[in-house]
């Protein structure tokens, strides 16, 4: 183990706890506004599908993306591709924050995300797992063979669900991690990855996250990490950053907090900014992005 995971482990370590506490505070502050929370949801929809894009190389911006959710023209030309992305992974988004409450994850359900997302996109191969003779090679990994596919996806959500051990974020991280390594679509697997990480927290009580573009290097680093060892460790923090964050936001506005940007923030409190964002990004502050800025609860 090198020196950098060494010290990646002991802030996993303890974001554990930190997201149990602002779990409990979340639930202690939702009744009677669950509506508020409904409205949050909804409009983060649009950060969800551009970060989530932004990772599989979308050239649309967070604007471009919120414009083409309420139907509002661009000022450029974007290939139809990149307008049904956006479309139907917004639908997805809307669609498992009520489903995943109804019913457990199976293979028939990531192949109807698989459908929805694709439509209109790729419909020869909506909603099917590769088949014979369809391999695809995911950086220097080449991705699990056809024959193999609904026996990894099976092994994935079964030590999903049997792992009563683990922490929630160790547990999201490693499905997500086998899910991507076994890449069983011919197109689609990142998106419908980051979905099913959603969809497993939502159906274990816990809120939706959103793995920023931003985080991109490291989160492709994740990967790379547990190709080669099936090590989680990167994959954890970014999963409890995510999570961490998604909290700080939501509690800022269950608390009837008044909300301002860390520029704001440092200024009335008389401290470096950039002291401030460094804190931010490792959550050790109640910080949270919100449409690309860092903000925080006052």
């Amino acid at each position: 183990m090198n020196i950098s995971m060494l010290v990646v482990m002991p802030k996993v370590a303890s974001i554990y706890k930190k997201v149990h506490e602002l779990r409990e505070r979340y639930y202690q502050n939702l009744p009677g506004k669950e509506s508020l929370i409904q409205l949050l949801t909804e409009a983060e929809a649009a950060e969800q599908v551009y970060n989530s894009n932004a990772i599989e190389n979308s050239t649309l911006t967070l604007e471009e993306t919120e414009r083409i959710l309420i139907e509002i023209d661009l000022d450029r030309f974007v290939n139809e591709r990149e307008l049904f992305e956006a479309k139907n992974l917004a639908k997805i988004v809307s669609y498992i924050s009520t489903k995943a409450h109804e019913q457990p994850l199976n293979l028939e359900m990531i192949c109807l995300l698989h459908k929805m997302l694709l439509t209109n996109i790729q419909d020869n191969v909506a909603g099917r797992f590769r088949q014979k003779g369809e391999y695809v090679r995911v950086g220097n990994h080449i991705a699990t063979s056809p024959e193999n596919i609904i026996q990894e996806l099976d092994f994935m959500l079964l030590t999903f669900q049997s792992d009563v051990k683990s922490n929630i974020i160790t547990r999201i991280a490693r499905a997500h991690l086998q899910f991507e390594h076994t890449h069983p679509f011919v197109d689609g697997n990142g998106r419908i990855g980051r979905i099913i990480n959603n969809y497993l927290l939502i159906r274990e009580g816990y809120v939706p996250i959103s793995i920023q573009f931003l985080d991109r290097q490291k989160y492709y680093e994740a990967f790379v990490q547990y190709d080669t060892n099936q090590k989680t460790i990167i994959m954890d923090a970014i999963i409890g950053k995510a999570l961490t964050n998604s909290y700080h936001k939501r509690l800022a506005y269950l608390e009837n907090k008044k909300i301002v940007s860390l520029n704001e923030y440092s200024k009335l409190k008389k401290v470096s900014h950039s002291n401030l964002i460094n804190k931010a990004n490792r959550q050790t502050i109640e910080a949270f992005r919100e449409k690309g800025i860092w903000k925080i609860g006052i």
